[in-house]
């Protein structure tokens, strides 16, 4: 996860995610936008598009790490329930 959150462009495919979202899932993302980031938009250091970009990368990240820990747990329980 710590390689999205120490960028500070986001990348370009994500970029064209958040120019594709609605007003409504922007301000959605931008209102679960972390300290970090969000101060880095109020001082102007980085655009509302690219924060909105950036934290979507952010939770795209988080989601593959969970779903990959959740796999590992899901395995290891049928293997105790096999047993």
């Amino acid at each position: 996860m710590g390689d999205v959150a120490m960028r500070k462009n986001p990348s370009e495919e994500y970029l064209e995610k958040a120019k594709l979202l609605t007003k409504e899932e922007a301000e959605h993302l931008l209102a679960r936008m972390r300290g970090k980031l969000n101060r880095r938009m109020k001082d102007r250091k980085v655009d509302p598009l690219e924060a909105v970009a950036i934290q979507l990368e952010l939770e795209d990240e988080e989601l593959q790490e969970w779903r990959e820990r959740w796999a590992e747990i899901t395995a290891r329980e049928n293997k105790k329930r096999d047993k």
